[in-house]
């Protein structure tokens, strides 16, 4: 008979196993020597504490399902108790209980883990629902409509949450996003109205005006033609395509009837170079309007230097260009300084630049924590790329920065 301090062989060639409960049957052997048979037994022991170990492993560093977990510890507890092997079966089974344990630690764990992921996945819905609610009153067509379809993507990325409340908060998003498309479109329905009905008063003061481009009665008409002005002036900015070329046919009309009366009054040479101290009399006057502060009180300023303008009369055909030009120069000022006014309040321009600001920005701030990333990582040949590429973003921050603050924000 053969024996260790697990297991023994007798001499009928049976094979025992030493347990807490007595000794069990392992099997039997005949091929060989109580010592092979012996030896045969504790490798399947130590077949079992490999299997183990290599589950305690799994367990501890792997993604492994609790259900997964437990089906190998029965498998291999199946195995312990049936007594194939001639070993510490008794620490084998606390070993596995110590597994139950963990895994059972590890299922709490990660109930207690998704439970926390819904909750901060609610609570990013709702932040995302709120920012919504409040893009949805915003007049900043372009950069709150970006910012709601960057919401949707941010949403997209999120975990689903039980239905009723997934369905209830997407509901409040899509309805937040709808009213805001159908204010939008209202916005921008308007404003074509408008400028379709500038358009539509432009057409009728340039067909007057190309109507009164032949007369001959220099007065009423010269007057009519400031009216006519004053109105165009009322009447808004029509559509871009439309408005240049209405307003050429407007001042070509008007050319063509002051052209017709500067030849009839040539013969007045007299009166016309008395005009001519007159006109640069008010030339000066409205050069001291430059450079221009308060735009409204220069423009009925400049109106009331241009109205005695036109009712001084001519001036010698050699002398006029260069009278005129002044005048025009400032005019021309007045006009850009208009422009300039109606592009700061134009809300489709600060929505543009407000937009292209906060895209720029976004990049900015990427690239800077990119930047620190690489830097943290030790990729300093990357962080210096992308260091050059933040210099380039800058600037052109910078400058939209700049444009942004011609709109007043």
């Amino acid at each position: 008979m053969s024996s260790d301090p697990w297991g023994r062989v007798d001499e009928t060639g049976t094979v025992y196993v030493r347990t807490a409960d007595g000794e069990q049957v392992v099997g039997s052997w005949a091929a060989g020597s109580p010592e092979e048979a012996l030896a045969y037994f504790e490798r399947k022991y130590e077949g079992l504490v490999v299997e183990i170990g290599l589950l305690e492993k799994r367990v501890q560093t792997t993604d492994l399902s609790a259900k997964d977990a437990q089906t190998a510890i029965d498998h291999l507890r199946e195995q312990v108790d049936a007594h194939h092997a001639v070993g510490d079966l008794t620490a084998l089974r606390e070993r596995l209980d110590k597994l139950v344990k963990t895994v059972e630690s590890r299922r709490e764990e990660r109930k207690q883990q998704r439970a926390k992921q819904s909750d901060e996945a609610r609570k990013a819905k709702e932040d995302l629902v709120v920012e919504a609610e409040q893009l949805a009153q915003s007049d900043q067509w372009r950069a709150a409509g970006e910012r709601l379809r960057s919401l949707v993507d941010t949403w997209k990325g999120l975990p689903r949450l039980d239905r009723k409340s997934d369905d209830e908060l997407w509901h409040r998003f899509s309805h937040a996003r709808s009213a805001f498309s159908k204010r939008r479109k209202a916005h921008f329905a308007q404003l074509d109205a408008q400028r379709e009905e500038a358009r539509q008063i432009k057409e009728r003061l340039v067909a007057e005006a190309e109507a009164l481009s032949g007369s001959a009665d220099w007065g009423p008409t010269a007057a009519r033609y400031r009216e006519l002005m004053a109105e165009w002036k009322a009447a808004g900015r029509a559509q871009r395509e439309h408005e240049d070329d209405l307003w050429n046919r407007f001042r070509g009309a008007q050319d063509v009837f002051f052209a017709a009366r500067s030849s009839v009054f040539a013969e007045r040479d007299a009166e016309q170079s008395e005009n001519l101290k007159l006109k640069e009399e008010l030339a000066g006057e409205a050069e001291k309007l430059l450079p221009i502060g308060d735009l409204k009180s220069v423009r009925a300023a400049f109106r009331s230097i241009n109205e005695r303008w036109e009712a001084i009369g001519h001036v010698p055909r050699d002398a006029r260009p260069k009278v005129e030009g002044r005048m025009h120069a400032v005019e021309r000022a007045i006009q850009d300084a208009e422009e300039t006014e109606w592009r700061r309040t134009n809300p489709e321009a600060r929505a543009r630049a407000a937009g292209l600001t906060g895209q720029l920005q976004a990049a900015v701030d990427k690239l800077k924590a990119q930047i620190e990333q690489a830097r943290a990582q030790g990729n300093n040949s990357r962080a210096d790329k992308l260091e050059r590429e933040l210099e380039g973003r800058q600037a052109l921050l910078d400058q939209a920065l700049k444009g942004l603050q011609e709109f007043g924000g």
